[in-house]
């Protein structure tokens, strides 16, 4: 047997069906040969187990990499652009919150630059893919000079590095504690930003954010939050219009819990407040910061319930005045009530602020939320009793809208 045995393995070298062969072929008669046979075709059985294991590896290693070549097209087809972590790395950490938080804006974005575009089909988005060398970057998407939008934006951005002392001081002034090590506090954030403004004064303009935020203490400790929001500043009054707006808001946030909804309205009505005016910038939404409870996967469900509001609660109102007829003073109306929407987002925008206190910010991208046109007035002051003077009322003595 023990020479069977040699002969079988000096007559196995090579290719596995050519040393069956020569295993089957140089076997001795008697039972040396039997025993070498029946060795050879125990080792083809173990080969041909073998080959077919092998072969159905490949076949799953290939249908894994074709469903990955599927998604990575879905994606791409669904965004305006890559994002800014890219496909194979949100593939890869596609469990965690900040890669499901940055699908998530990504498809924000996407979804209303489309609902925008097709209400303009005259003009189309410019699509801005930045880097910043301090850590991440952006996607900003701007619409200038249609037929419907005299500009509309809607940005997305993913950054990280080091938190600036003037962005850390702004962040204690709000009550968070941060400790850095050595003054240094590492940070990631990511949100979806928008500003639209329509060229009709019948239209008004919309503003939403939605953003996450991260730093690390020096002993490791990470702190997180959620803020966001969604609000109308209309040039005129439109009770109708108010409703729908509110009431579409509303609904986002009574699926997760009904006191969400008033809590989040009066803060949108004392954050957009103009003190130096004495009025509200529109007639509000919601609006919340710093929002890190009851979880943070129930706060990541709530902001995603309200992102997915942005284009119900806004697009039914352009469709239904972009039409409208409009008098040069009702544009003029509408040019100064921009200069009011300037001197919000430039003077007390927290956003605005932190942007612009943020190494390596892309400043294109920070203004973007500015209109093309604005204007400012000595002393102008509406008549009693008008159509201004009825939007001036409610901006500084703000309604409640859906009850």
């Amino acid at each position: 047997m023990a020479a069977a045995a040699r002969l079988f393995r000096g007559a196995t070298r090579g290719p596995p069906a050519l040393a069956l062969a020569r295993a089957l072929g140089s076997a001795p008669p008697g039972p040396a040969g039997r025993g070498v046979r029946g060795a050879a075709l125990a080792a083809a059985g173990a080969l041909g187990g073998l080959g077919l294991a092998l072969g159905l590896w490949r076949r799953q290693v290939a249908l894994a990499a074709a469903r990955e070549d599927e998604e990575d097209q879905e994606l791409r087809q669904r965004f305006m652009a890559p994002p800014v972590s890219g496909l194979r790395e949100l593939r890869r950490r596609r469990r965690e919150l900040r890669s499901r938080m940055e699908l998530l804006i990504m498809e924000t974005q996407a979804e209303m630059c489309r609902a925008l575009a097709a209400l303009d089909p005259g003009a189309s988005f410019v699509v801005d893919s930045w880097e910043r060398k301090e850590g991440g970057g952006g996607i900003s998407c701007v619409l200038q000079d249609g037929e419907v939008f005299e500009k509309a934006g809607v940005n997305v951005s993913v950054v990280s590095g080091l938190l600036s002392e003037e962005a850390a001081w702004q962040m204690r002034s709000r009550g968070k504690s941060l400790k850095g090590k050595d003054g240094k506090l590492p940070f990631c954030a990511m949100g979806v930003s928008s500003v639209i403004h329509p060229k009709n004064p019948h239209v008004p303009t919309m503003h939403f954010n939605y953003r996450y935020f991260e730093i690390e203490e020096a002993d490791g400790t990470k702190q997180w939050w959620f803020g966001g929001g969604t609000d109308l500043t209309p040039t005129y009054l439109n009770e109708e219009d108010a409703v729908h707006f509110h009431k579409t808001l509303k609904e986002a946030c009574d699926k997760h819990d009904l006191k969400l909804y008033p809590k989040f309205k009066k803060w949108c009505d004392d954050y957009f407040y103009i003190k130096h005016r004495g009025e509200r910038r529109g007639i509000g939404g919601i609006f919340f910061d710093d929002m890190d409870s009851p979880s943070k996967e129930e706060v990541f469900q709530f902001v995603k319930s309200c992102a997915k509001a942005v284009v119900p609660c806004y697009i039914p109102i352009v469709k239904k005045h972009c039409h409208d007829s409009f008098t040069p003073e009702e544009k003029l109306w509408q040019q100064l009530r921009r200069g009011r929407y300037v001197e919000f987002n430039l003077i007390y925008d927290r956003g605005t602020k932190f942007g612009l206190l943020t190494p390596g910010s892309r400043i294109e991208s920070i203004l973007m939320s500015l209109p093309l046109t604005a204007r400012w007035e000595y002393m102008h002051n509406p008549p009693e009793s008008s159509k201004e003077a009825e939007i001036l009322e409610v901006l500084r003595n703000p309604k409640d809208w859906v009850h």
